[in-house]
């Protein structure tokens, strides 16, 4: 089994793109990798397109990846189509990590493109939906409300109904910050500070879907979205594409001026049934990426973690092993995820600033690691960062993500 290298990596902004298709942001985005890693299309020997919501948007189902292809005159190749709800763009680069490492091929692109704005909005919040079990959707989502209201915890009389203008996965976090609260007492303002660390993160990015610094109490008096998320705790609707261009050591050593970076570990899982306080489908994934790779918890510089919303950052904080499970909050207002603290997350400006297309946002967090281990994340620069964890999680089923991907990539 070989060793994999990413040599290129690209991203367009993340944003609200009326004249743009899933097809036209993934044509600049392929380009913009190719540049990165010196190479020319007809250099790639393999491609995984991911995408999830084409089809329903526009009826391009089935050959999604062959048609971006195409249209960029690449041809030939193998190509092959990537669904996994938010964990969509990760699983893609997990599949081009496999083929290299198994001697298919020798560079494969993984590329992620996604539009999600629509004039009806009501069309974006039932594609949403549909990254759950929808023949058991009904039940599904009132187990989740169900147990969103039976803590021991104060809810405003204003807390709206699901459904009112919002994706029901906010309700899904909602539900899982109230046992938070209610299980370690963890506070809505711990949630701001997460909320406001990522303001300010995206503050300093040009390709962040939001460049407004927030201060706490702006998080905290944003418009409620469902307790104890606020609008500013939540990630933003938006459209976007990135890629990764992926290399053997062989096809590493022929190149001219490459920038590598290797990818220690590419993990993929689904949930399992558990209840709230069993074992995360986080925990298990990281503790085997740990297990390839001979590392822990302390070994990582800095990490991308899956933050739809802050209560994201904070439960995936604590099983990604960061800190004790119950002080995700406290270990937040440390200043310890913040750049220059013990130990950075999103420094890419998180889903909650860079917005969530979500058949593109794993890679999106490979394209900010990427720039922090080779030393090009300008004002976002984590200094000494050698060693970077990405976690992707995608959809919902039972009480945790339906499926999940971790990677682990190296300065050389």
């Amino acid at each position: 089994m070989r060793d994999v290298f990413i040599i290129g990596a690209g991203m367009i902004r993340f944003g609200k793109y009326a004249d743009e298709t899933v097809r036209t942001m993934a044509e600049r985005t392929v380009h913009l990798a190719l540049e990165d890693a010196g190479l020319d299309k007809r250099d790639l020997q393999a491609a995984f397109f991911s995408n999830t919501f084409w089809g329903m948007y526009t009826n391009q189902h089935s050959i999604r990846g062959q048609v971006v292809l195409r249209g960029l005159g690449i041809d030939k190749i193998p190509a092959t189509n990537v669904e996994n709800a938010c964990a969509g763009a990760s699983t893609a680069l997990h599949l081009a990590y496999m083929g290299v490492r198994a001697e298919m091929f020798d560079v494969a692109l993984a590329i992620g493109s996604e539009k999600i704005t629509s004039p009806n909005k009501l069309q974006a919040l039932q594609a949403y939906a549909s990254c759950m079990d929808m023949e058991n959707f009904q039940s599904h989502v009132q187990m989740i409300l169900e147990i969103g209201n039976s803590f021991a915890i104060d809810l405003p009389p204003d807390d709206s109904a699901p459904g009112q203008g919002r994706s029901i996965f906010m309700d899904a976090y909602a539900m899982g910050a109230r046992w938070h609260m209610h299980r370690f007492g963890s506070t809505q303002r711990q949630l701001a500070v997460i909320s406001a660390k990522n303001h300010f993160h995206g503050s300093l990015n040009p390709l962040a879907q939001y460049q407004q610094p927030m201060t706490v109490d702006q998080v905290l008096a944003d418009p409620p979205v469902a307790y104890p998320l606020t609008r500013a705790m939540c990630a933003p609707v938006g459209d976007g594409a990135a890629a990764a261009i992926v290399c053997s050591a062989g096809f590493l050593n022929k190149l001219n001026g490459a920038r590598p970076v290797k990818i220690l570990a590419s993990v993929l899982g689904q949930g399992a049934d558990r209840d709230l306080d069993g074992v995360d489908i986080g925990e298990r994934l990281s503790k085997k990426a740990y297990e390839i790779t001979g590392l822990g918890p302390d070994d990582i510089d800095l990490a991308e973690l899956h933050d739809a919303t802050a209560y994201g950052e904070l439960h995936q904080t604590e099983v990604m092993g960061f800190c004790t499970p119950g002080e995700g909050g406290p270990f937040a207002e440390s200043g310890a995820t913040k750049i220059g603290g013990k130990k950075p997350i999103n420094t890419s400006w998180g889903l909650e600033c860079r917005g969530h297309p979500i058949g593109a946002s794993g890679l999106a967090q490979i394209f900010e690691l990427v720039a922090q281990l080779r030393g090009e994340a300008g004002k976002r620069q984590v200094e000494g960062a050698r060693t970077a964890l990405a976690e992707n999680g995608g959809g919902n089923i039972g009480l945790e993500e339906a499926a999940m991907c971790i990677h682990i990539l190296q300065k050389l």
